[in-house]
């Protein structure tokens, strides 16, 4: 199932680094081992899109060595095509970024996936809809007589639906739009009045540009809409085959979120030592966020609730978004957690 790729850059300078060290350790008499470097195994990690700062703690627990702590050289790499459950489903990683509805989406699938969710890296769901305060879009039932700019996912009307019906709205007249992956400010400011974004990213953004929105968090008017979003996903063969690769993959990646919600502007570097090309600003400013809301109000970073996979999983099929229910009791596990279920 495991593929091996080429070594990352800043893994293969700490490799060299260690040859070069242990060659003069021992006078240049004898040939370095490599013992431990071969000790190492290898895993692909699979971002959900490109990188950003949910996925901080993953490049932390490279530049702080916790990987290598745990035996483990991490390739975190975006995926070609496709939502990396596919990818982690059809064996192209290890361990994947996704999220509670994609998991869900797979498992019930007339060719199911077998992937399965090994932690949530935020505790609560972030994202809501959004739109520039002038729109006057306060509520859901504002969303009357607007139009909604999304990517076409039926679960974009049922949301929004949700919202409306349970705030007295319309939901017949709401304008949908589909703007694919354009920018949420290019979206509002030219082709809709709203949209859905993640508060720690655009959220963030429109903070540090003084742009006035309202955001309407989903959970406010629909408590089965508060889902993981982001979760870390592995392939359920590995987690058989391998438990121990997971549980140190987990107990890297533990230290690297834990190390990010203490120090959000440091775990800020580290994601930009990796991604240069990235505003540090808004980074760091996004870091500060997410320092909040990783672990939240739970016991520690990472585990997931049967309750919150059964709610939202019943609330897809009574939306009709699934052809079958979800056993949510095998769709995620807490085993492999640092201290385990």
């Amino acid at each position: 199932m495991r593929k091996r790729k080429e070594r990352s850059k800043v893994i293969g300078m700490v490799i060299v680094a260690a040859l070069f060290l242990t060659g003069c350790g021992n006078g240049g008499t004898e040939p370095a081992t490599g013992q431990e470097v071969g000790e190492l195994e290898k895993v692909t990690v699979v971002l959900d899109w490109v990188p950003n700062t949910n996925h901080t703690g993953l490049y932390t627990a490279v530049e702080m060595g916790y990987f290598e702590e745990a035996g483990i050289e991490a390739d975190i790499i975006q995926p070609s095509h496709g939502g990396s459950a596919d990818l982690i489903g059809a064996g192209q990683g290890e361990f994947g970024i996704s999220y509670q509805e994609e998991v869900t989406y797979a498992r019930t699938a007339e060719d199911p996936l077998p992937v399965k969710a090994i932690a949530a890296i935020i505790q609560n769901n972030t994202s809501g809809f959004a739109s520039p305060a002038e729109k006057g879009i306060e509520r859901p039932r504002d969303f009357e007589g607007k139009d909604y700019g999304g990517w076409g996912s039926p679960v974009e009307e049922s949301m929004i639906k949700a919202l409306m019906d349970n705030d007295g709205g319309d939901f017949d007249e709401v304008g949908f739009v589909n703007i694919g992956t354009s920018d949420f400010f290019d979206g509002v400011e030219n082709h809709v009045d709203f949209s859905w974004i993640y508060y720690g990213w655009d959220g963030i953004a429109a903070e540090l540009r003084d742009y006035d929105i309202n955001f309407i968090l989903l959970q406010d008017y629909e408590p089965a809409l508060n889902f993981y979003t982001p979760v870390i996903i592995a392939h359920e063969e590995l987690l058989d085959q391998d438990p121990e690769l997971a549980r140190g993959f987990l107990a890297a990646v533990t230290k690297g979120y834990e190390y990010a919600i203490n120090h959000p502007e440091e775990a800020a570097q580290h994601l930009l030592a990796h991604v240069p090309e990235m505003d540090e600003e808004m980074v760091i400013a996004s870091q500060q966020y997410l320092a909040n809301v990783y672990q939240a109000d739970a016991d520690r970073w990472g585990e997931m609730k049967l309750e919150v996979w059964e709610t939202y999983a019943l609330w897809m099929y009574d939306q009709e978004l699934l052809s079958q229910a979800l056993d949510a009791e095998k769709a995620f596990t807490n085993e492999f957690l640092p201290g385990g279920e």
